[in-house]
Formats: C-alpha cells, structure tokens, sequence
C-alpha cells in the first residue's frame, strides 16, 4: 500500500512516552538511515495518539498521517487509529506484552502483529535476580534495622533466620520464553535448580532449565517451590492463575514474585499469607490497578519488594536492542521474509 505519490509510509508513535521510553534522537537518525528504497517515516505525538479508548483522542494531523500508513511502530496502538488506516499492514509493538492491541478489529484483520518478546529479557532477569536475592539474604530485615538503628545479628543468624543459598533453591518459572529463559539461566549458573511452564512443552527446554512442563503439570511442583515467578503473557488462560490455593501449596518461606501482569495474581490472598508469615515475602512490579492505590495493604507489608512496574527499564541497551528487531523486521517486511516475534492473535502473544 502506497501514499498518493508512491511512497509506502511508516509511523513511528515513540517519542512522546517517559524519559526511560522515549525515543532517543540517535534512535531517530538509525530509522532514517535505515529506511528501505520507496519509504518514508512520519514521526507523531504518542501523547496525542496513544490513547484514543478513553484517553486524549487523537489529533487531526495525527489521525491523517496513520491513515496513509502500511506500518506502524509503537507501543501499542489505539483502536480509534486503527479503525482508521485502511492500508496498515503491519503493527510493531516496542512492548512485550500486546494484550491491550489485539482487540476484535485486529484479531479478525489480516493485519500483521509483531512485539518485543526477548528485548527485555536482561534487564527483567536482573531485576527479578535481584529482588531473590534480596529476600534471600534478609535484606529488607537490614533495611528496616538500620532506619531504626538496630544492630541485631540474631535476625539474621538466629533459630528463625530465613537466609538461604541460591543453590539450595527449587525455582518454578512459569513462562518459559525469553525472559524466564534469561532468568533461568543466570539462577543456574548461582546453583539453583530450574523448571519452566509452557503452554507447549513439546517445543523443547529453552535455555537455563533442566525440564519443561505443561500448563496442567505445574501445580504438581509446587510444593517442592522455593521460588516461584510469574513471567507468562496476560491471556484469558493465564488471569488469575495464582490464586490463594496456589500460594498453599507452596512450602513455608516460599517467595513469590511476579513481573508479568497483575491479572495473574489473587493480590489480596498474597495479602493474606504475608500477613500471616506463611511466605517469606513478595518481588512485585506489576499490579492488578496501576498505579498502586495508596490504600493497597502492599503498601505496608515489610515482606514485600514494591516497585512501580519498571522491571524492564534500560533506556540506553533497550533501544539498541529493539532498533535491531525492529529494523531486521522491516527489511523482512519488504523483502517478503518470514518475520520475527510474530504474535499469535488467537493465544495473545
């Protein structure tokens, strides 16, 4: 699909998103210089176009600039734009998780989806290592001792020392893709022992675990858990999956942390059990409601590591990350080569 004059156009809808997201001006330049024969890109306001289901509606000079477009590159894309490009042809997500893209008029279109699966993985694998880590070495007790200046070896080393090595630890991953893989592998290499969930474990074990297991499996696992992640996309087959009977299944101590969406966690039965000592305590970025409001229980729980859904922040390494995919997917997009990090409209990822 060509603009009136020939030209196949891409709109790229990044700029405007926080500092840690926005597309930096070398990012811009790399664009350009990689723009293939025949195209041009159109550069829009994210404040203005990102939200047209409910949010800022899109502009006028927006809405005309998508409207002429075959591709498009943002974080996600509004219905009322998409209704509105008769040409598209192709949507990249620069998010991992598409959720919030794949409503009826994309699912039913023949409309390409691509996301960003992989280009997170490092910075969220570190994250989540070091939130583990974090409870595993009492750290958040430290933290609370030295606001209150209390030198006290015996919360550490005392008969009720929850301490432990990563390499005495059983980690259930369930979300065995490109973040659990990068999270596995690093826990493997420290000792720990891995299993990956996935919905299709005859696809094979990715990287850093000794086994691979079904969606109707891993319950069994749980408990012999010590550490159990959260990393699967947001689907209707993943909401909720965490429920209060889950967390008992998992042994005294267990930990618990999820980097994947709020709507696979029971917030308020994790609420329950961390009140009353039955887990070691919680790494949590994401939340059922975000942000977070002020009369969440989380708010107040020592036992909980909280933090405003940033585990993926890298702005200098993602970008360079996810200009590679993007602009590999692009030169595959014109040259009729099967694409990268496709989603699958009818799973949601």
């Amino acid at each position: 699909m060509t603009v009136d004059n020939g030209t196949r156009r891409l709109v790229v809808d990044l700029r405007a998103r926080a500092s840690a997201w926005a597309l930096p001006p070398h990012g811009a330049d790399r664009l350009r210089d990689a723009t293939p024969p025949g195209w041009e890109i159109v550069f829009v306001d994210a404040l203005t176009s990102s939200d047209g289901d409910g949010g800022a509606a899109p502009s006028d000079e927006v809405r005309a600039a998508v409207a002429e477009s075959e591709a498009y590159f943002g974080f996600g894309m509004a219905r009322t734009l998409f209704t509105g490009a008769p040409r598209l042809r192709w949507i990249h997500s620069a998010s991992a998780g598409v959720g919030g893209l794949l409503f009826a008029e994309v699912r039913t279109s023949d409309v390409i989806v691509t996301n960003s699966a992989g280009v997170h993985a490092v910075p969220m694998a570190e994250y989540m290592l070091g939130g583990i880590l974090y409870l595993l070495k009492s750290f958040d007790i430290a933290v609370e001792h030295q606001r209150a200046g209390i030198w006290d070896k015996n919360a550490f080393a005392g008969p009720g020392s929850t301490i432990r090595e990563l390499r005495d630890c059983r980690v259930l991953i369930v979300g065995a893709g490109g973040i659990g893989s990068a999270l596995a592998t690093r826990l493997t290499m420290l000792g720990s022992r891995c299993t990956g969930v996935r919905r299709q474990p005859e696809r094979g074990t990715p990287e850093g675990f000794e086994r691979v297991v079904g969606p109707d499996e891993w319950h069994e696992l749980l408990p012999e858990t010590d550490v159990l992640v959260v990393a699967a996309p947001a689907t209707s087959e993943t909401k909720s999956m965490v429920t209060g009977d889950v967390l008992d299944r998992l042994p005294a101590n267990a930990i618990l942390v999820n980097v994947a969406r709020g709507s696979l966690l029971d917030e308020r039965a994790l609420v329950e059990r961390l009140t009353a000592g039955r887990l070691r305590g919680a790494v949590l970025d994401v939340f059922e409601e975000e942000p977070l409001p002020s009369s969440s229980p989380l708010w107040g729980l020592s036992r909980v590591l909280l933090t405003p859904h940033v585990s993926a922040v890298s702005p200098h390494d993602f970008w360079e990350r996810e200009l590679a995919l993007f602009v590999g997917n692009w030169h595959r997009y014109v040259e009729g080569r099967e694409m990268m990090n496709v989603v699958n409209k009818e799973a949601g990822y």
